[in-house]
């Protein structure tokens, strides 16, 4: 939301703009997020991603001020902010809702947290904030003569107007059509990027988040398991759930033969890095559906049970000998209907493996 008064620079050069350490709130009496601890850098994109009722919203709250945490510290700019206001806070915010005033033009609306300012640097304000998100001409309008996708730029606009160094947003694109979803997202990120403002955003859709911020980190039951660039959250998980919530996974049994070979269903598998199981260790190993290819020649035969087009390519579950599944994307121009057995073989660049379920926390 906006805010005339920010919590006050840090004194330390290197302190992070935003500090979260072991955060926990309740949310209706009940535990809903529970020691959670992350660090967000000036300028960088963060997601807060996972299903719902995670608690990835109760935490994004907390850090706009409007949550209080039943334990832990909120650092701003290197400051403690656990118990600032909101509007002190200096951070912008974007709701699911948008909760623009019906009763203001649009820039009424982008207005509206800039009251403090002179009327010609007001105006300035709003005509900046308008014209990056196309909505110049639109000034005069009410919320109520605007497409969906127009209101939610309003609703960011106003969040930018008083130009805040972290830009805080519960699902925003959640009720617009895919395609202007994609668009917008796309839009918001190089402006951000631009501007060099930080942002942290909630969402429960993993493209979404992968392709909007720098760092994603994966929630789950009100803890945050994993906080890391987007490429290390898929390609190195830190966690089975975060394996599995990430890139459509699915387990499959394997056995330790050595500190870097594993025999599956699918063949010996080479992991880059020396497992810490013993050999004949049994284990999960993670397999994506971009890890396999069709391989007419030398590959395992599997049998399709579904095929589901999804235009470029399509998504087949795939039952294997032994009578595990696994998932794949194969480009569509090459239909195989279910029932149908094919060859298919594995292009793994990291190979993840997990001890046995029930061994994690």
């Amino acid at each position: 939301m906006p805010g005339s008064t920010r919590a006050p620079a840090a004194t330390g050069a290197t302190a992070p703009l935003l500090a979260v350490e072991r955060v926990s709130c309740n949310y209706g009496g009940l535990p809903a997020v529970h020691e959670v601890s992350l660090t967000l850098a000036p300028g960088e994109l963060g997601c807060l991603l996972g299903p719902s009722g995670c608690g990835k919203t109760t935490l994004l709250r907390a850090v706009a001020g409007f949550h209080p945490p039943t334990a832990g510290r909120i650092a701003l700019r290197g400051i403690d902010a656990t118990t600032l206001s909101p509007e002190r806070r200096g951070v912008g915010f974007v709701f699911q809702d948008l909760a623009l005033f019906p009763h203001l033009t649009v820039a009424g609306n982008v207005a509206f947290g800039l009251h403090r300012l002179p009327r010609g640097e007001r105006a300035a304000r709003v005509a900046g904030a308008l014209a990056p998100l196309g909505l110049d001409g639109l000034a005069d309008r009410y919320p109520h003569e605007l497409s969906g996708g127009q209101q939610q730029r309003v609703a960011l606009a106003r969040s930018l107007a008083p130009r805040p160094d972290l830009l805080l947003l519960d699902e925003p694109f959640s009720s617009l059509d895919a395609h202007l979803r994609i668009a917008l997202r796309s839009e918001l990120r190089q402006l951000l990027k631009g501007w060099g403002i930080a942002a942290l955003l909630v969402t429960h859709d993993q493209d979404e988040a992968f392709a909007f911020a720098d760092t994603v980190g994966v929630m789950r039951a009100g803890e945050l398991l994993q906080w890391a660039p987007g490429f290390e959250v898929y390609h190195r998980p830190a966690d089975p759930f975060v394996a599995g919530f990430v890139g459509e996974g699915r387990f499959i049994r394997g056995t330790v033969l050595d500190p870097h070979t594993v025999a599956t269903a699918l063949g010996r598998l080479r992991t880059g890095r020396a497992m810490e199981f013993a050999a004949g260790s049994t284990v999960r190993v993670l397999i994506r559906p971009d890890d396999l290819q069709p391989d007419g020649a030398d590959g395992i035969e599997a049998l399709v049970v579904s095929a589901v087009f999804r235009g470029a390519e399509t998504f087949y579950t795939l039952q294997l000998d032994d009578g595990e599944l696994v998932s794949a994307l194969f480009p569509s121009h090459v239909q195989h209907a279910p029932g149908h057995r094919l060859r298919i073989g594995t292009d793994i660049e990291h190979v993840v493996v997990f001890g046995p379920e029930g061994t994690e926390r």
